[in-house]
């Protein structure tokens, strides 16, 4: 169940996104590290809400802009915030009619476009004057869209009828995903968007900037094949004078977007290192006569891989601290006075990490499976559930506001922590953690599939997949359970009242 409640949080995120020529398996995959914004946690939780739980009148916490929404709301899963009094940030989710979506990656914009476009903020009762509700945002998005779309491009569509009908307080990027298409799309301003089809045989890397770097406004204004826009894009651009092309091709990072010299500290490096893991030989990443380096404000939007994408590519690069490289924060080797100098990708503020993979030639209520991972990733481990279900396993949905052994979210929150203070006992612990559980994943993921395959009741078919979802949860508890029991040992044996001879 979702509650509506709370105060204004920022949300730094990175998103992959892989089309489905260029996955392993032919699968449409959308993943998003969702990050706490620095100084704090937020606690999260895996859950089912069912049509009954649906508001029909929304309410914004941050904004208090109210939403009447439709009367047909469809279930879908989400990840939303373990404690009230924040609201509801459902942050990613599958629907019953197998549509997927993540919002949001925080992304920026420049003086131009807000100039032009103001966002709409909250503005409080105060000196005689009435409340202004602000705009719609982050906190709010998943809820006010995902129950109601039967495809991506459906998505594409709602979402931004809401963004130029109430506007948006914050600037931000929303992935939509079906079996066929993955769209992605981005704020401008208070009141503007742009969208574009990821194509087929392209992954897409976004470490919070406004990424997409060419937009078809000809394709947008007619068939709309792989590109959408608010109504008024194209009188927007030409009246505030955006577009900075010089061969008249839009280029929307630069018409939109904004390059900051702490960019090359906090958001190029990442796309730096994605893109150099999956196409280590189509460009030189490294040296002095690099293509794109950790400072390049060009690094591509999309680009074909060298090889095709699996579940556990996407975990690593999502998990990144720069490993093989100078910037490492726990490197051995190399130029001292660089390690840590960019933000990795896997920081202890990551809250979780959710892939939503469609697979093909699956019977529509078992295709999409919800990888799901709680805490910092580089130390955590990463999980499938069916998402066609009517609920989650307790491990996932009880998080409690506090720490408990007893849920998926604290025990690799604990994990993480000890294993950074005792890295180099405790790293050998977290990595066979990691490749146990994901080798069972994919044999139960095998198992259950098979059995799936053959069984034909409705009724069955539906126990048999949150049987399966149990089955994991259960697998993932015990091996977290002795990861935590390794690295609270090694991290004991550091302590600076440690003394080696016994009393006897």
């Amino acid at each position: 169940m979702l509650v509506c409640s709370g105060t204004e949080e920022n949300m730094p995120c990175t998103t992959i996104l892989v089309g489905k020529k260029a996955s392993y398996d032919g699968s449409t995959m959308i993943a998003r590290n969702d990050d706490s914004s620095a100084g704090r946690f937020t606690p999260k939780k895996f859950v089912v809400v069912h049509p009954d739980e649906q508001p029909r009148i929304y309410q914004s916490v941050i904004s208090h802009v109210r939403v009447e929404l439709p009367d047909n709301p469809m279930r879908y899963t989400a990840v939303p915030n373990a404690v009230e009094g924040e609201g509801i940030w459902a942050a990613s989710g599958v629907n019953e009619a197998g549509v997927g979506m993540t919002a949001t990656e925080t992304i920026t914009s420049n003086p131009r476009v807000l100039g032009a476009d103001p966002l709409v903020v909250y503005q409080p009762a105060e000196n005689g004057k009435e409340e202004v509700p602000g705009g719609i945002g982050e906190e709010d998005i998943v809820c006010l869209v995902l129950p109601y779309i039967h495809s991506a491009r459906e998505g594409v569509k709602r979402l931004g009828s809401l963004l130029e009908q109430y506007g948006t307080y914050e600037m931000n990027g929303i992935a939509f995903q079906d079996h066929e298409e993955i769209w992605w799309l981005e704020t401008i301003g208070g009141h503007h968007w742009i969208a574009k089809r990821v194509p087929d045989d392209v992954y897409v890397v976004m470490p919070n900037q406004l990424g997409i770097d060419s937009f078809d406004l000809e394709d947008a204004f007619s068939e709309q094949k792989s590109h959408m826009c608010s109504a008024d894009l194209k009188e927007f651009i030409d009246a505030h004078h955006l577009d900075l092309s010089q061969d008249g091709v839009l280029n929307p990072r630069d018409a939109f977007g904004s390059h900051d010299d702490s960019d090359h500290v906090y958001n190029t490096p990442r796309a730096w290192f994605m893109e150099r893991y999956f196409n280590p030989n189509t460009c030189k990443w490294d040296g002095p006569d690099a293509r794109y380096t950790p400072v390049s404000d060009d690094i591509p939007w999309c680009m074909v891989p060298e090889k095709k994408i699996t579940v556990e590519d996407v975990k690593y690069v999502l998990s990144s601290h720069y490993q093989g490289t100078a910037y490492d924060p726990y490197a051995s080797y190399g130029d001292r006075s660089m390690r840590g100098a960019y933000r990795s990708i896997g920081i202890n503020r990551n809250d979780f990490c959710a892939l939503i993979q469609m697979r093909p030639e699956k019977s529509a209520d078992c295709s999409t499976i919800e990888w799901l991972a709680f805490a910092s990733n580089a130390f955590n481990v990463l999980a499938p559930f069916y998402a066609d279900v009517e609920e989650t396993p307790e491990y996932l949905a009880n998080t409690t506001k506090e720490v408990s052994t007893d849920n998926f979210y604290w025990t690799s929150r604990m994990i993480a922590a000890m294993a950074d203070a005792s890295y180099s006992k405790s790293l050998i612990h977290v990595e066979r953690c990691q490749e146990h559980v994901a080798a069972k994943s994919h044999e139960l993921l095998n198992r259950y599939d098979a059995l799936l395959e053959k069984e034909t009741d409705g009724a069955a078919r539906k126990a048999l997949r949150q049987e399966a979802n149990r089955a994991v949860a259960d697998m993932v508890k015990k091996e977290l359970s002795g990861t935590l029991n390794k690295v609270l040992y090694e991290l004991s044996g550091q302590m600076k009242n440690a003394y080696s001879r016994s009393d006897a």
